[in-house]
């Protein structure tokens, strides 16, 4: 009984199982802190890619430390469990050998074993147990440090987890931030691209504005020189301005294309239309506002300090008398506005359709006073063929290459609003410019069309005579080097006659001199009279010469009819 007594293995059981006890606290702890600390980093935001990663992760190493948690419990009643085994077993099997021979013995002896002895056996036999609690407490302490030791493995282990869980946390953030970048960047280029293509279509929005802007002012300068038109010329201004519409609307059906003449001044000469008006004004032709800007446009495109080119007229007293002379654009302006009103003066223009006239003052304003005179002594006034003539003879005379510019009226009525009315003479001016080459040969008509060596030339002269007139820039009469192409174009706008057609002056004659319905040759009508067509032909003869022909002849193809 004494040696029970001191048996305090129980003790040492309660310590093992408290210190298992101990190890599960301590891993509930951390797993508390873990869970705060995760808790704490969350933002209440709402949620995004990355804390959508953030809190899988966070449920992650939730489950990882419940688990671990449990581990630990299922651990410790292990422990319990083994422990009530091995007590068992100790009670059974760990007695020494000789105390179960002896009792086996004891056993043995049937009815002869008095109750005394059997009690003293029994006390005996528990005597080992001592020994037995003591190996089972032994194990039992030795279970309970294994059993501490696994638990602070789990511990660490749940450290490590959550340790890993941070860093992987903290690398979602990561990728999920540089994800956000790259987004980001992503939809700048795309904002960009988007910016670029909405600069490109206002570009092109502009551009068809300019066009548009274009046509608008041409029509408001048609509607300014129509009111100054009729103020300056009452109802007669009123019959010629019908007659050009009748006559435009015409060529709209008839393709002569004169619709499409006037071209706007630049936005260079519209800025300066204020000082144009000024001027104007100040000097009394305010109604020719118009054709000012015209001369200027041909001058210099609005553009320089000498817009009008008038440094060398008679009006500069300022500034050298030579080319871009004056250096004050306003300046330039004036002088140029007295300049024309004096060629106005000269060539007696009455209104702002008086054209013919127009011609004279605009040609005078290009070589200077002296033609306005010579002009009106020599023909009545302007022609195509004296503007060249004249323009010869200057250029003879102090020894220049050429003299002014011999198309000048032509480029400078293509801005007039009024540049294209007609008067009846378009057709006399081409067979005046022919008449005034005759007797020439045919390098300065194959030479001006663009070939460098001799080639039947008939029709690059009926061309050069056109284009000295300004019809082919007006598209009047077309620019053609083979006879059959002159023909096609007619015939295509509506303007040809067969053979039998009586001609008028100016009318493109084409011959077929084999009929065999090829053509031959081309030449300009100068007259019709007593059932003959007297004509003027580039290369008969190799030079310019008049010819003339019964009307109907077999040689005679037909005729181009130009709409002058």
């Amino acid at each position: 009984m004494s040696k029970e007594i001191k048996t305090r293995k129980v003790r040492k059981d309660i310590k093992v199982l408290d210190k298992a006890a101990m190890g599960t606290e301590h891993v509930k702890r951390a797993y508390v802190r873990t869970k705060e600390q995760t808790e704490e980093t969350r933002e209440p935001a709402a949620a995004t890619p990355v804390e959508d990663a953030e809190n899988q992760i966070a449920a992650g190493t939730e489950r990882s430390v419940l688990g671990a948690v449990h581990q630990v419990r299922k651990q410790g009643g292990r422990v319990q469990r083994q422990r009530a085994k091995r007590k068992v077993s100790a009670d059974t099997f760990n007695q020494p050998k000789e105390q179960l021979q002896k009792t086996g013995q004891e056993l043995a002896k049937k009815k002869r074993v008095s109750a005394g002895k059997l009690q003293n056996a029994t006390i005996k036999t528990i005597e080992p147990g001592e020994k037995t609690i003591k190996t089972v407490g032994s194990k039992g302490k030795q279970t309970g440090k294994g059993t501490v030791k696994t638990a602070s493995r789990t511990i660490k282990g749940t450290k490590q987890t959550v340790h890993n869980t941070v860093k992987t946390s903290q690398t979602a953030a990561v990728q999920a931030k540089r994800l956000a970048q790259t987004t980001a960047k992503t939809a700048e280029r795309t904002a960009m691209a988007a910016r670029q293509a909405a600069r490109t279509a206002a570009q092109t929005a502009k551009a068809t504005a300019r066009a548009t802007l274009a046509a608008v002012r041409a029509i408001i300068a048609g509607t300014k020189a129509l009111v100054t038109a009729l103020l300056a010329g009452g109802w007669i201004a009123v019959l010629i301005l019908l007659v050009v519409i009748l006559f435009g609307g015409v060529l709209c059906m008839t393709g002569g294309g004169n619709s499409n003449t006037v071209s706007a001044v630049s936005a260079e000469v519209e800025a300066y239309e204020p000082l144009i008006r000024q001027y104007a004004t100040q000097y009394g032709i305010g109604e020719y506002v118009e054709l000012i800007k015209a001369i200027m446009m041909q001058e210099s495109g609005g553009r320089g300090l000498d817009p009008m080119q008038s440094s060398e007229g008679a009006f500069n007293t300022r500034f050298p008398r030579q080319p871009n002379g004056i250096t004050d654009p306003a300046y330039s302006i004036e002088c140029g506005v007295q300049e024309i009103k004096a060629c106005l003066v000269s060539a007696e223009v009455e209104t702002p359709v008086d054209m013919e006239r127009i011609k004279l003052a605009l040609q005078g304003y290009n070589y200077g006073n002296g033609y306005i005179p010579w002009a009106k002594e020599k023909d009545g006034g302007y022609t195509p063929a004296n503007a060249i003539e004249f323009s010869d003879i200057m250029a003879e005379k102090l020894g220049w290459s050429s003299y002014g510019d011999k198309q000048y009226v032509a480029h400078v009525l293509r801005y007039y609003p009024f540049g294209r009315i007609p008067t009846g003479t378009g057709s006399q001016a081409i067979v005046q410019v022919a008449l005034s080459q005759e007797g020439n040969g045919g390098e300065t008509y194959w030479s001006w069309y663009g070939f460098d060596s001799r080639v039947e030339w008939c029709a690059c002269f009926a061309s050069w005579c056109a284009d000295q007139c300004g019809y082919i820039e007006s598209g009047v009469i077309p620019k053609f080097a083979k006879c059959d192409v002159g023909v096609n174009w007619f015939q295509n706008n509506g303007q040809f006659q067969d053979g039998s057609y009586t001609p008028a002056a100016g009318d493109f004659i084409f011959f077929d001199w084999g009929n065999d319905g090829s053509i031959d040759h081309v030449g300009i009508v100068e007259s019709t009279a007593d059932g003959v067509v007297h004509t003027i032909e580039g290369n008969s003869s190799d030079v310019v010469n008049r010819r003339s022909y019964s009307i109907g002849s077999a040689s005679i193809y037909g005729y181009g009819v130009p709409a002058y």
